[in-house]
């Protein structure tokens, strides 16, 4: 069993500018043909859309009905950053 990446990633809403810190993990092991995304703790006003495995492809829900994907261009929390 391969060990998982864990790591934060901050989510804001482009229509309200509602923001939080969704902590999510990934598989680590790089033979798997998907990661195993996971979202394992949303942040209050946010919930998961179209669930994924794969970051690009999971889409969350603000609380204001605005939709997006999990992956765009966002910003880490301090420590944050995948290792």
């Amino acid at each position: 069993m391969a060990a998982r990446d864990r790591y934060s990633r901050k989510l804001e809403c482009s229509k309200c500018g509602r923001s939080g810190f969704a902590e999510v993990s990934e598989d680590d092991d790089p033979r798997r043909t998907s990661p195993g995304f996971v979202v394992d703790l949303m942040p209050p006003g946010f919930s998961t859309e179209r669930p994924s495995t794969d970051p690009a492809r999971h889409m969350i829900r603000c609380r204001c009905g605005n939709v997006f994907a999990f992956k765009q261009k966002t910003h880490y929390a301090p420590g944050g950053e995948p290792a």
